[in-house]
């Protein structure tokens, strides 16, 4: 049987343009996997965020040369799956894909083992289709015809990639059904890394609530500013930026606040010293959550996607939040006030311990030992 420590590694990306959730994931990856080769569609990642890469820079396919890739990247989408069968791994024993669009389609050596690790299915091509369409105005028409034609070809080359990868791995149960719903392959659930080392508990409690989040129309933050519009005597700080940012701040009540785009370490500040974190997305994982409750802060969230899985409601024996049922702000306010009714029996302690469950050092375990297994199990497979 072939060493694992002796194998050829490439770990392939969708892209790289920013350092966000899936590159969180991808950098773990690659510390667990220093002397791999990192591979990608494009890499136009600023200098500034590429240090926990450890520098890398990721070889990359014609997609990195294409005029103003990094600023509509939305409409390059249909050459992705060509792109993405054009990287040359046929010389590698180990390819790991880090996967949100097309990366799983990789195609590998039939020697070679893949495992890929999910961060969601292609959510625009699949369950998200029609928030997709209704997002970019095309609901109906010729707009709307082509984009569904255009999507109805990615599902099908997505279903058909599927079929590339051995070893699926999912960041949550939630995503492990959706994988099981698109490509009809059951998925090792393994969460992502949280930095439970930067965000840790520290300084006095304040009164406000507080949410944290890119400001897409899907992460439902409308329903939270109209929640305290009906709470004007509670207040709210909206800490992110993005294309809601400014239709959100003009509708919001004075005890709403939009303190725009902020540093890790003044996010970290408001995270310590507020009341409780507001979450209304359905979300494959959502780690800002779990950042809130490795603060010791409680988190008021709906009760869906990954959310359902790393908070542990008020029926738990060491409860970490409140979850709302549905996307809604008369939801958002009976939670809020629910919330303040149990507040003394949800601890800052029961929401550390709960994120340390989720840490970067359990990931680096967790992953590691599983792609060890599937190697050793591939490498019996089939062989005298």
């Amino acid at each position: 049987m072939r060493e694992l420590s002796n194998a050829r590694i490439a770990v392939v990306h969708d892209w790289l343009i920013d350092f966000a959730g899936a590159e969180r994931v991808l950098a773990e990856i690659l510390r667990c996997f220093p002397r791999a080769d990192l591979l990608a569609l494009l890499d136009h990642m600023p200098e500034s965020e590429r240090a926990a890469l450890g520098g890398r820079r990721a070889g990359t396919t014609f997609m990195q040369r294409l005029p103003g890739v990094t600023s509509v990247l939305r409409y390059y989408l249909p050459l992705m799956p060509l792109a993405i069968e054009q990287l040359d791994v046929t010389d590698y024993d180990l390819v790991i894909s880090s996967s949100h669009a097309v990366a799983k389609g990789v195609i590998v050596s039939p020697d070679a083992l893949h495992v890929s690790y999910i961060h969601s299915p292609m959510r625009y091509a699949w369950d998200q289709q029609f928030n997709y369409l209704r997002g970019e105005g095309a609901a109906s028409g010729l707009k709307g015809a082509l984009l569904r034609w255009v999507l109805h070809r990615l599902r099908i080359w997505d279903h058909r990639s599927a079929a590339g990868v051995d070893r699926f791995v999912a960041n949550s149960g939630f995503v492990a059904r959706r994988i099981l719903k698109a490509y009809r392959r059951d998925a090792e659930v393994i969460y992502p890394p949280v930095d439970t080392d930067l965000f840790r508990p520290g300084g006095d409690r304040d009164q406000y609530y507080i949410t944290v989040s890119r400001l897409m129309p899907y992460k439902r933050v409308d329903i939270l500013v109209d929640a305290f519009a009906r709470m004007p005597e509670r207040r709210l700080r909206v800490i992110g930026s993005g294309p809601e940012y400014r239709r959100l701040k003009a509708a919001a009540p004075p005890n709403v606040e939009f303190p725009g785009q902020l540093s890790v370490e003044a996010v970290l500040a408001q995270l310590q010293r507020a009341r409780a974190f507001l979450f209304a997305a359905v979300e494959d994982f959502g780690i800002a959550p779990v950042e809130a409750m490795a603060c010791g802060t409680p988190v008021i969230a709906l009760r869906r996607g990954g959310a359902a899985e790393t908070i542990a409601g008020l029926e738990s024996a060491e409860p970490t939040g409140v979850f709302f049922e549905e996307q809604s702000a008369g939801a958002v306010v009976k939670a809020v006030e629910e919330f303040e009714k149990y507040q003394t029996t949800i601890s800052a302690d029961a929401c550390r311990r709960r994120a340390l469950r989720f840490s970067a050092q359990r990931f680096r375990g967790e992953f590691t030992a599983f792609v060890e297994r599937a190697y050793a199990e591939w490498w019996r497979r089939d062989r005298p």
